[in-house]
């Protein structure tokens, strides 16, 4: 694009630290038997209680998806006879109440043969804290320009491109895991900080400026 004058050119960046929307974790039931048909038994019992422990906690679980699922027969060395199976199936929960989630971690992970892994903490995909860190990186590169411009005894007059220059979000997460052995005595109680997530955005610019002031 031809511009008339000079022209200024600056990067505009913006990093912020927010507390995150939502967590996620996974519980994984296993099943261990020497009949295929006993170790499927004991894994579809597994799902189930799993199941009802997510559904008596709602409304705070705002979604939950079947992952994994596998069953393989266990052999000797030599590959030939089977000796027993081995089940697996995987639930990824998403959860919106942190007040709720370590009870709920802690409920699973306190059922047979269960292993819970997590939490993972995240933001929305639509969440507002990205739109407001563009919206700082931009002003950082008028900033910027106005800046240069006033050096050379100039100011900015107009804006000529204007493009997002990364970096990608990048949430943070952080991982825990817990492997159910139902004890008895009680579910312990389990306090967890919410890892805040860092968003960053930056933005190249140009901008024209009055003719500068040189000398």
């Amino acid at each position: 694009m031809a511009t008339d004058g000079p022209v200024v050119q600056v990067r505009g960046e913006a990093t912020r630290e927010v507390p995150p929307e939502l967590a996620r974790f996974g519980v994984t039931v296993t099943a261990r038997g020497r009949d295929r048909e006993a170790t499927l038994t004991q894994l579809a019992e597994g799902a189930a209680a799993v199941r009802v422990l997510l559904d008596g906690s709602e409304p705070a679980v705002a979604r939950r998806e079947t992952g994994d699922l596998w069953v393989r027969p266990q052999t000797k060395r030599s590959g030939e006879r089977v000796v027993g199976w081995l089940g697996s199936v995987t639930t990824n929960v998403t959860v919106t109440d942190f007040t709720a989630l370590g009870e709920l971690m802690l409920r699973l992970a306190d059922q047979e043969q269960v292993e819970v892994s997590g939490p993972f903490w995240e933001l929305r995909p639509d969440s507002p804290a990205y739109r407001e860190a563009r919206h700082a990186a931009i002003g950082d590169a008028l900033l910027r320009a106005r800046e240069y411009a006033e050096a050379l005894g100039a100011r900015v007059t107009a804006l000529i491109e204007l493009a997002d220059a990364g970096p990608a979000d990048r949430p943070m997460f952080a991982r825990a895991a817990y492997a159910g052995g139902g004890a008895g005595g009680g579910v312990p109680e389990l306090e967890l900080d919410p890892q805040p997530q860092t968003v960053q955005a930056a933005v190249q610019a140009r901008f024209t400026i009055s003719e500068p002031v040189l000398g």
